[in-house]
């Protein structure tokens, strides 16, 4: 039972998806080493716990106040501070115990570097999040980072990381950063506006009105397709200036990540022209965005292996599996 709620404060529903962040930056360097890439698997979920925990450590004060939340492990009471403090510290250890035996296995120890940036942006962001707006800047400054730090297990000169590295990098970025401004913004508006939370939704004008009418502003709305429009356009980048040698391959690739933007820009529509504000068929139209939004990548890295398509599939087995043990339910994360 202790362990589901220590499951449930680490957010183990979106858990996968950070996890294979660095190792998105590794395989975009031609990385395909199995051991390699778990051990990168490992670091990012780790780090992942330690960047989530700390964020309900630090938002208790406001997020205690929304009945919506009450699941959270630290506002139902099942974990204490102190237990949670305790858990926080002993991720951030795991991630970095991982990552001292993979530089010394691979004599790369500048890497350690990115990654301590990675946790000390997070930790700055978690703290300041919602006092001042436009801070998902860090979240999104963190995870480029910890991109990054699987691209210098590789290498340790940076001259010799590759034009598709900082590519995924840069994608890896905007992608948190819409899911925080965006879908973050609009699923705690409700609470985030009664308690004075300083967040771009709230400073755009979004509103629960009376009678749970939801207002989300043209300028907000065009924001949120501003940033998908360029997320869609850096995947497409390298088929333009980097992949020079056409393959008929490619044309899968594009079929798949056609799809896969058209979806993503759907579902988007959906959640931005709710007309009341549901919480929870929200988490459900969330939960399928993140999963499918992080699948442009994998997609377009097939141009450089076929296989990391299978990739595509962790993050949303790790989210309904966690949803269903933790939950009982598919799509709707009670912690989210």
């Amino acid at each position: 039972m202790k362990i589901r709620e220590y499951l449930k404060l680490a957010r183990s529903f979106n858990s996968f998806l950070t996890g294979i962040s660095p190792v998105m930056g590794a395989i975009a360097m031609g990385m395909f080493d199995l051991w390699h890439l778990t051990l990168l698997f490992l670091i990012g979920f780790f780090g992942h716990t330690y960047g989530f925990v700390i964020n309900d450590i630090f938002d208790y004060e406001i997020d205690k106040h929304n009945e919506e939340l009450k699941d959270r492990p630290l506002i139902s009471g099942t974990i204490s501070m102190k237990k949670a403090w305790l858990f926080a510290i002993f991720a951030v250890a795991m991630s970095f115990i991982i990552a001292i035996y993979l530089a010394y296995t691979t004599q790369r120890y500048f890497s350690l570097v990115i990654l301590v940036l990675s946790a000390a942006t997070i930790t700055f962001y978690d703290k300041i999040s919602k006092k001042l707006p436009l801070m998902d800047i860090f979240d999104s400054l963190a995870v480029f980072f910890l991109i990054l730090y699987g691209v210098t297990t590789v290498t340790n000169n940076l001259s010799d990381i590759t034009l598709l590295a900082w590519i995924v990098c840069i994608l890896g970025a905007v992608q948190v950063f819409f899911m925080q401004v965006i879908p973050g913004g609009l699923k705690d508006i409700k609470n985030d506006y009664e308690k004075g939370a300083k967040t771009v939704a709230v400073k755009m004008g979004v509103r629960v009105t009376e009678g749970g009418l939801l207002q989300v502003p043209f300028g907000y709305k065009t924001l949120a397709y501003l940033i998908q429009i360029t997320d869609i356009g850096l995947v497409l980048l390298p088929f333009i200036i980097i992949f020079k040698d056409f393959s008929k391959f490619y044309y899968i690739i594009w079929v798949l990540l056609g799809i896969t933007g058209f979806l993503m820009l759907f579902i988007s529509h959906r959640f931005l022209n709710m007309k009341y504000f549901e919480r929870n068929k929200m988490r459900k139209l969330l939960g399928s965005h993140f999963s499918i939004n992080f699948a442009l990548v994998p997609i377009m890295l097939m141009a450089l292996n076929p296989w990391t398509i299978l990739i595509v599939f962790f993050p949303p087995i790790g989210f309904i599996l966690s949803n269903l043990v933790l939950h009982g339910t598919l799509l709707q994360p009670k912690t989210m």
